[in-house]
């Protein structure tokens, strides 16, 4: 009985860097750039503790990078990929600097949290 590999890899199991290239090449940017945003927004909230598990993976200093990645990323990319996208996204990222600022003991002070030297201060 032969096992039929998963998809994206060869006969040997072996990634097949041909077909992963070929499929990422139809992807337009703004798909590529939106997804990117979404796991770093979804990276920075349970790293706030905003999820089911709680405090279980609260880590404001590793939130403080992924806000801060997502913030570049989106003041980058903003004319790029439309104010359709970029909006819902801006918002996204502002809900998660609050929710830092929120979470944190001694907050930053404003223009110093995570993003903000992409964003300007954020106030609730």
């Amino acid at each position: 009985m032969s096992e039929t590999p998963l998809p994206g890899t060869g006969d040997a199991g072996q990634p097949d860097f041909d077909e992963m290239t070929r499929d990422i090449a139809e992807v337009p940017a703004v798909e590529v750039i939106v997804t990117v945003a979404v796991n770093l927004m979804s990276a920075a909230a349970v790293k706030l503790g905003l999820t089911e598990e709680g405090d279980k993976y609260k880590d404001l200093d590793e939130a403080r990078k992924l806000v801060t990645a997502l913030a570049g990323l989106l003041d980058a990319s903003a004319t790029e990929i439309s104010s359709f996208h970029a909006a819902p996204l801006r918002d996204g990222l502002k809900s998660l600097q609050l929710a830092f600022r929120e979470a944190s003991v001694v907050p930053d002070e404003p223009g110093q949290g995570p993003g903000e030297k992409y964003t300007g201060p954020v106030y609730g």
